[in-house]
Order: structure tokens, then C-alpha cells, then sequence
């Protein structure tokens, strides 16, 4: 049979699909969630940095510190008086609320990194979201550095497509790990967290994960001679990156 379409229907029909396709479209853009995103992006997206480069002379210590105030002072002696530098990824919200310890990790020399605003699952974040966790902490951190830091780690390293879109539209390489002290885990004792870094391989160029915990503080110096006796400097994120 054949079926005669009017004219005036014929532009009903194809306005309703302009429609469906502009909607969809706008949802596939600014629905933020990464079941949408992801086949417009994943392609194109710089994945997270979790070593450097496996000829440096380093190995990098990264500190994310959303409290463990009790034993900060204390880590940074060591640091101190062992001339080291490592890259501390501080939260916003604990930086507004401990900025004497802030200034107090600034004025050892350490690098300062994002580690966002508040400890959230980033991996359930809009784009929008993601932002505005990355913009507040930047803010905060830049009221005691007076220069925006360059280094991004989600907290827990969870992530989406947009916390990854999220970072590199405003300027940071988003920063993980190779090695994992664990040292938040029950049960990580001093020991045990020594055995879990100097047992892992590869150590040049990698980027070692830790927390201010009491275990961690106690292992620290160990590492440190640990490592320079075999001929490996402990630094910053940033110095095994080049």
C-alpha cells in the first residue's frame, strides 16, 4: 500500500526528530556522568600519571593529607633533618582548616599539590562537580603558595572521564601512584609497610603513596636510607617526572 505523507506532516515529522537528535546530543554533552561522556572523550583524554621516568636517579614520595595533623610535625622533622623533599597533596577543606601546618609544609620546601576540596568519591562527580572541587582547593592553596599548583590526585584515585576533562581544562596533570604503602589499612605496621615498599620492583621513577600515619612516620627514615643506599634519591612527584 502506499502511504501518502502531507507536506505539513512531513515538517512535523522531521521537527520532532531535530528535537529528539539536539536532546540527545545536549545530554550526551552536558549530562556530565561518564557512561555518556565517555565514547566523546576516552579517546582523546590523557589517562593519570603513575610513575615517572624509569631512568631517574629518584623515587617519588606523595603524601595525601586530609588529616593526620598529629604527626605531621614530626614528618617533616625527619624530612628535614634527612634534607629531603617530597610532594604533599593537600585538601582544601584541610588546608582552610590547619593553614599553620600549611605554611609550615611550604616553608620546608616541599611541593605543594591539589588533592581537591574535600575527600569525596570523584569517580560519581559531575564534570561540573569535578570543577568546582578542583577550583575550590586551588583557591585555598593558593592563598599560602601564591602560585597554583600544577599536580592533581583524586582522592582514593577514583576518578571519571570528567574528573580527567576536569583537571585539564584548568591546568593539572592528574598524579597516582605505582606503589602503595596501604598504610591507612589496620594493621600496617611499621614493618610492614618498609617490606611493602622495598619489596615492590622498579624503584626509580616510581611514585610511592603514603599518609601522616603514626606507622608511616616511623618507617620514613628507614626508606630514605634505605633507598639512598642503593643509590636512589627520595623526591618530589615533580622530579620524576623530568
Amino acid at each position: 500500500m502506499l502511504v501518502i505523507i502531507s507536506k505539513k506532516t512531513l515538517v512535523v515529522v522531521i521537527a520532532i526528530i531535530l528535537i529528539f537528535i539536539l536532546f540527545t546530543a545536549g545530554t550526551l554533552i552536558y549530562s556530565g556522568s561518564i557512561r555518556e561522556s565517555s565514547s566523546v572523550y576516552n579517546r582523546n583524554i590523557e589517562k593519570p600519571t603513575v610513575r615517572g621516568m624509569p631512568d631517574s636517579k629518584y623515587i617519588a614520595f606523595a603524601c595525601n593529607v586530609d588529616w593526620g595533623n598529629e604527626v605531621l610535625g614530626e614528618m617533616l622533622s625527619i624530612l628535614e633533618s634527612e634534607n629531603v623533599k617530597i610532594t604533599f597533596f593537600v585538601t582544601g577543606r584541610w588546608s582552610e582548616k590547619h593553614p599553620e601546618l600549611l605554611d609550615d609544609i611550604i616553608e620546608g620546601g616541599h611541593e605543594i599539590a591539589s588533592h581537591g576540596h574535600r575527600h569525596l568519591d570523584y569517580s560519581k562527580l559531575s564534570l561540573e562537580d569535578n570543577l568546582e572541587q578542583i577550583i575550590k582547593a586551588e583557591r585555598i592553596i593558593m592563598q599560602h603558595t601564591k602560585t597554583k599548583p600544577e599536580l592533581f590526585s583524586p582522592p582514593s584515585g577514583s576518578y571519571n572521564t570528567n574528573t580527567l576533562l576536569a583537571a585539564r581544562k584548568l591546568g593539572y596533570r592528574t598524579i597516582l601512584w605505582s606503589i602503595d604503602t596501604i598504610d591507612w589499612r589496620k594493621g600496617s605496621t611499621k614493618d610492614i609497610i618498609i617490606n611493602r615498599v622495598l619489596e615492590s620492583e622498579n624503584h626509580r621513577g616510581s611514585i610511592v603513596l603514603m599518609h601522616p600515619k603514626e606507622e608511616t612516620v616511623k618507617a620514613l627514615r628507614h626508606l630514605i636510607v634505605s633507598f639512598r643506599e642503593k643509590g636512589i634519591e627520595v623526591g618530589r612527584v615533580s622530579d620524576v617526572l623530568h
